[in-house]
């Protein structure tokens, strides 16, 4: 019998995705115990995902032979691998981390992948919705919430358009918070105002230290920052960081190996905390999971697409992304 085969996307080198990125046919993935195999209808694109395909920091070995990109995605349960997972086959759900020390992940007609980290999509949210969640929405919720209730409090989300911090937004206004965003250009402010930011500043503007200081009403008014560029922004997080406030962190590009001014957080008894979701405990992920399902359920969690492309086209939406002029989540349907 001739084995059954899935169009999908691979890369067997790392480089530009131009050049490494394959469309074809693979075998289609047999879910083995403990695992769904789920007919991926949509998959989104992570920096993580063209990260490892170029292999960004110098990480040009390949931990597998030939990869198959892409964490998250939605489409329809076909398949278990199991008997107690039975209940799941013909379910619409959403997933994350499907390539996370694995080598196939959700660029393809089909994924299987542990059943703990599939999760139902409720009714109303599309597939390219439910492409949009996991790392994103996950790495947000952990990074509001993961120093306590922010109810009465004030958050600063760096890169409030991204989409991390547009599910930060949201998050963060749900749990009673006032929230500031920082943008990089107009169209950008449209987003992070549409996901209930109260006040928008532009990172470049001179008078930002200001403007935060007259909506907070004090010098150091923030009691959170959800912060997308740690390093580049620590002069800006030291002057208004309120005493006893919390920095979660997820990400410092321009700035990767900062310099910490311990005097100046020490004097504030100030929580630096670095967010990264695929080494993120179970309880983290399950409280993630069960609260974007509640915010999604409830019609609070909205999501901004940028841009879709077809599976066929895989490359120029990894190029999009890297390009960052996209503005929302870039997605690859399949």
């Amino acid at each position: 019998m001739a084995e059954e085969t899935m169009m999908a996307a691979w890369y067997e080198r790392t480089g530009t995705a131009a050049d490494v990125l394959v469309v074809g046919e693979q075998p289609m993935p047999v879910p083995k115990d403990g695992e769904l195999l789920i007919r991926v209808r949509a998959s989104g694109v992570n920096p993580s995902d063209t990260k490892g395909r170029s292999g960004a920091r110098g990480r040009t070995s390949m931990p597998y032979p030939c990869i198959i990109p892409h964490q998250d995605g939605a489409g329809e349960v076909v398949g278990a691998g199991s008997a107690e997972l039975a209940e799941w086959v013909g379910r619409r759900v959403w997933f994350y981390e499907a390539q996370l020390g694995r080598p196939f992940g959700a660029a393809a007609e089909y994924v299987a992948l542990p059943a703990v980290k599939v999760v139902a999509l409720p009714d109303g949210v599309s597939f390219e919705e439910g492409a949009c969640l996991g790392v994103p929405a996950m790495t947000a919720h952990r990074c509001v919430f993961a120093d306590g209730p922010v109810t009465g409090k004030t958050v600063f989300v760096s890169g409030g358009a991204g989409a991390v911090g547009r599910y930060a937004i949201q998050f963060a206004k749900s749990g009673g918070a006032r929230v500031i965003a920082s943008v990089s250009r107009a169209e950008q402010e449209q987003s992070a105002l549409a996901a209930g930011a109260d006040l928008v500043v532009y990172r470049s503007e001179d008078v930002l230290i200001e403007r935060v200081r007259a909506f907070t009403g004090t010098e150091r008014g923030v009691d959170r920052f959800v912060e997308v560029a740690f390093g580049a922004n620590l002069d800006m997080i030291t002057a208004l960081l309120a005493p006893r406030g919390a920095v979660a962190a997820y990400s410092s590009d321009a700035v990767p190996e900062p310099l910490l001014p311990f005097w100046s957080l020490v004097m504030l008894d100030a929580t630096i905390r670095f967010v990264l979701v695929y080494v993120m405990d179970e309880a983290a992920h399950a409280a993630a999971a069960a609260a974007i399902n509640e915010e999604l359920v409830a019609g609070r969690l909205t999501h901004a697409i940028g841009a879709r492309y077809p599976l066929s086209d895989i490359a120029a939406a990894h190029q999009a992304l890297e390009d960052g002029k996209t503005i929302g989540k870039i997605i690859v349907t399949s």
